[in-house]
Order: structure tokens, then sequence, then C-alpha cells
């Protein structure tokens, strides 16, 4: 007999127990201090969203005060934060959930208010809800920024979580070098899809490198949703090369357009249809995510193989208790 996986159904990975298949999505709480330390106030938001999920994804860390974005964002540059990054891991691993830190450099979208200088990016460009032009990165630019990948990963693990995500998606760094439209380089890091991916394709070799045996994901920007821009076929290939890189979960959000694009907004799932073409080919689980409020919709989700794992992040935010009540509630979700 064939077994159809629930919402509710456990998930193994890297020999790690996800005791369902919510996710706490990586969702900037701007609680942070104001070296990116983390505080009583993270501690507490952390704390109450960990409950009744199987899997959290701690918000983008900045790796480097030059790639920061937000005033009060977390981060993960300097061995001093270790500290405090170890008690939110614990926190969220005594709630039972699996705990996994975001990994992030904001490139042409760091803020030059807090960074002090002009950013910087792969091509001299406007990046899509940027605030400056940025410089072009030399390519010794790029072998520091991989560097410093590397070494928060590493006090990622020294912090206690079970595992990173590298942030490819919502126009930040990594999808400034895959974009054909904010990446004009004519060295080996631009121009065709294989010099677009190179640098994202060496943090992640790098990142798989550090952290041994722990769990890795990839947030992917699937789809710039602009013209001449990153596009679903292209996520598709790239997805490819990151599972054979040792990425153990794709997390399938959007490109340039960011997290919430505007002509998407009232589809619930608006990222579903992107996850579930790249999930056709790979092996490994998938997660979607866009907006999702419905219990039962999220449950479909799953029981129809579409998604692997389902992200819910605003609804948590409204409502904490939002997966206690999603899992106590799937019986009365009514097969169409």
């Amino acid at each position: 007999m064939i077994c159809i996986p629930s919402l509710s159904d456990e998930l193994w990975i890297k020999g790690l127990k996800l005791r369902n298949r919510l996710v706490i999505p990586p969702m900037a709480s701007e609680s942070s201090g104001h070296y990116g330390e983390v505080t009583d106030e993270l501690l507490r938001h952390y704390g109450i969203m960990s409950y009744c999920v199987g899997l959290v994804i701690v918000e983008h860390s900045y790796i480097s005060p030059e790639g920061r974005y937000g005033p009060k964002q977390l981060g993960i540059w300097c061995d001093e934060l270790i500290q405090g990054l170890s008690k939110l891991s614990s926190v969220i691993k005594a709630r039972g959930a699996v705990a996994v830190i975001q990994l992030n450099h904001a490139g042409g979208r760091a803020n030059p208010a807090l960074i002090g200088c002009k950013p910087f990016a792969p091509s001299p460009l406007p990046v899509p809800r940027g605030y400056d032009i940025p410089i072009e990165m030399t390519k010794d630019d790029i072998y520091r920024v991989l560097n410093l990948f590397r070494d928060a990963a590493v006090r990622a693990v020294k912090a206690g979580f079970d595992g990173v995500e590298v942030h490819g998606a919502h126009g930040y760094l990594i999808n400034q070098f895959l974009s054909p439209i904010t990446n004009k380089r004519v060295d080996e890091f631009g121009g065709t899809f294989e010099g677009r991916s190179k640098f994202p394709l060496m943090v992640v070799d790098e990142v798989r490198r550090v952290i041994g045996n722990k769990l890795l994901i990839y947030r992917i920007g699937a789809d710039d949703l602009m013209e001449g821009g990153f596009r679903i076929d292209d996520a598709i290939n790239l997805s490819k090369k990151l599972v054979d890189l040792g990425v153990n979960i794709l997390d399938v959000s959007g490109g340039l357009c960011g997290s919430s694009p505007p002509e998407l907004q009232g589809i619930q799932g608006y990222f579903i249809p992107l996850a579930e073409k790249i999930k056709k080919h790979v092996e490994i689980p998938v997660i979607g995510v866009g907006g999702i409020t419905d219990p039962c919709y999220a449950n479909k989700l799953i029981m129809e193989g579409k998604v692997d794992l389902v992200a819910v992040g605003r609804a948590h935010l409204t409502n904490p208790k939002w997966g206690c009540e999603a899992i106590n509630t799937l019986k009365d979700c009514l097969p169409e």
C-alpha cells in the first residue's frame, strides 16, 4: 500500500527528524541589537514561533557589515555574536523544531546609511528595491565575500544550529549574480548561465565543505518575474547543480521581484507553481511558500505531492499559534 504523506507527517533528513511538514520561513523581525546581536525580544519571538512546526529558518543574517540591509537585522559577521546565536538555536530546539539560520549578503541592496559607503554588486547597475547604484565588484571582492560566507557558516555550526540556508533570492547578492538584469560582467563570473552561476555555486560548495554533515538549504529565486531576467528554466538547471553539490532542501521563492510581488498578492500559494516545476527535476525535498493561510490547502499541497514542506510566514506573525491549530484541525479538511 502506498502511504501518502500529509502536513502532519514527520520527515527525516540528514539524521534530523522534522516532526511535521510545516516551516517557519526566514522573515526579518528587525528586533536585533545595534551590531546584529541577539536580544531578549528576538529570543521571545522565536520561542513563540517554534512551537508545533518541524523546521524554523531564522531570518536573513548579514555575514559582513558591508552587506547589511536593515538597521536591526540579525548578524552573524563576527565571533562575538556566537554566544547570543547559541541561545537562539537552543530556544528553537528546546521547542522541538529543527533550527537553521539563513546567511545573506545584500550586495547592491545594502543600505548606504548603515554601511557608510556605496554598496557593491556584480555590475554597476540599479538593483530593484536598492538604495543606490552600486560599485562593480572586483575578483578580489568576489573571493573575499566567498570567505565571508564560509566564516559565517562556521559560526552557525559553533552556535549549535542544525544547518544553514544560503540566501539566493529576493534580489540580494547571490541573486544579483544569477540574474541577467543585474549581472552584465564580461569575465568568468558573468555572461552565460554558467558564468552567472559560478559564484553562487562556489558559495554553496564552500559552505557544504565547512559545515560537514549539517543540513544545507538553498533559497532559490526561481523567477525574477521581469523581462530579460532569471527564469524557471534557469532555476531548474541551477537546482540540479545545487543537488550535485550537496544541497539537502530547496526553498523556492521569488528572484528580483522579492518575496511578495504586488501582481501575485491575493493568490494563495503564489510561488507553489515554481516549486512544483523544480520538484519534478530533483530528488530532494522542496519547500513551497507564498501567502499560505489555509491549513487544508497546505495539507493538500503535501498530499498531492506538489511540495514536500510548506512554509507559512505571515499567518504565524498574525497568529503564533497557527501551526498548532493547523495540525489539530487537519482532520476537518474535507476531500474535494
